[in-house]
């Protein structure tokens, strides 16, 4: 018998008749490996579950708790999904929907953790634009950030990093760690304690594979080499997966993501940068643009040092790129639903002897 709550369990409801709770600890295309009291089964979507899924673009993910019923001799079937604490999600680019136009969605990656660990390793892909942008994700979704590091027994000085981050992103933690040297892994104990979870998100190539080996002290990940002329990597993490540390914590790797989509990210925003927007309300004009007017705070915030024009720069270069998705999503939706109405027409029309009705 598996005790639940040590994967971080919390009975919000009591299950139905027939019904067990389990934790998703693994994806593998459509089937889900789900932890139970009863150990580790196979299950997948029940259907009528399954269709309701589909038509929220909202699928279980690894991490969430749901009701499933078990099958002790084949595949149990997932009935519902409980509520999320903290969900992990991006703005996910697909295909062309109706009327040819490129779709934005949101995709959930991973559920019901505590801290989210934005890796990113001392290499030539080092930037703290990409960071912030992590960090932003991150503070919407509920976990709390933590900046980590990876490969400093490969720089010359890592001292100068960590201050870019902690300038760029004040209040946020951040450590430099070495997962083949054992350098810094102590420090995340900090974070890592028993019925915690952590995720681990970050590009391929930054170490998130070698970091979960080390971590876990033994090699459940299969780890492979960078580009030496651009410091990019391939693939490791192919899927998703929950593991449990011998610390009795949890950490979720996710495979590495190039395209990190902001969309309807206001609330992590205002979050990451609660210091810039406390600056609006200190403007002398409701409508500043903080341009060349008299009397605004941001300006000021400059010229006094509390405002870095890095920050600024990081800050709008967000907001704009979240409008332009959320706004895009949205034209996006109405543009196909206007596609489906005359298509409905059309068909009316073709039954009707070419009448348009």
């Amino acid at each position: 018998m598996f005790d639940l709550k040590l994967y971080g369990y919390t009975e919000t409801e009591t299950p139905a008749d027939g019904l067990i709770p389990g934790r998703i600890a693994e994806l593998r295309r459509e089937q889900y490996s789900v932890i139970t009291e009863l150990g580790e089964v196979k299950a997948v979507l029940k259907g009528a579950f399954c269709r309701e899924a589909r038509a929220r673009g909202d699928y279980p993910c690894v991490g969430d708790f749901a009701l499933l019923r078990h099958n002790g001799s084949g595949v149990s079937r997932i009935e519902k999904l409980l509520p999320r604490r903290a969900q992990f999600s991006r703005a996910d680019f697909l295909g062309h929907a109706a009327g040819h136009a490129k779709t934005i969605r949101e995709q959930v990656v991973a559920a019901n953790f505590d801290y989210v660990f934005v890796v990113l390793s001392l290499n030539k892909v080092f930037k703290v634009s990409r960071i912030m942008r992590y960090l932003t994700l991150a503070w919407q979704s509920g976990g709390q950030p933590v900046v980590i590091l990876t490969k400093a027994d490969l720089a010359d000085d890592f001292s100068a990093p960590l201050s870019q981050v902690r300038q760029a992103a004040p209040g946020v933690l951040a450590h430099a760690v070495s997962s083949r040297a054992g350098f810094g892994l102590d420090a995340l104990g900090e974070y890592l304690q028993p019925g915690k979870t952590a995720v681990f998100l970050g590009m391929s190539g930054v170490g998130k594979s070698s970091l979960v080996n080390a971590l876990m002290m033994r090699d459940v990940m299969a780890v492979r080499a960078i580009r030496e002329q651009d410091g990019r990597g391939r693939h490791a993490t192919t899927h998703r997966q929950l593991f449990m540390l011998p610390s009795g914590a949890m950490i979720i790797d996710t495979p590495g993501m190039r395209e990190l989509g902001l969309i309807c990210a206001d609330e992590g925003i205002s979050a990451g940068f609660a210091d810039v927007e406390e600056l609006f309300a200190q403007c002398r004009f409701s409508d500043c643009r903080h341009e060349t007017e008299p009397g605004c705070a941001v300006r000021a915030a400059f010229v006094s040092g509390a405002l870095s024009s890095d920050r600024w720069k990081f800050y709008l270069a967000q907001t704009r790129e979240n409008k332009f998705a959320s706004d895009k999503a949205g034209y996006i939706a109405e543009k196909g639903a206007l596609w489906k109405r005359g298509a409905v027409a059309y068909r009316k029309e073709q039954k009707n002897g070419g009448v348009w009705v």
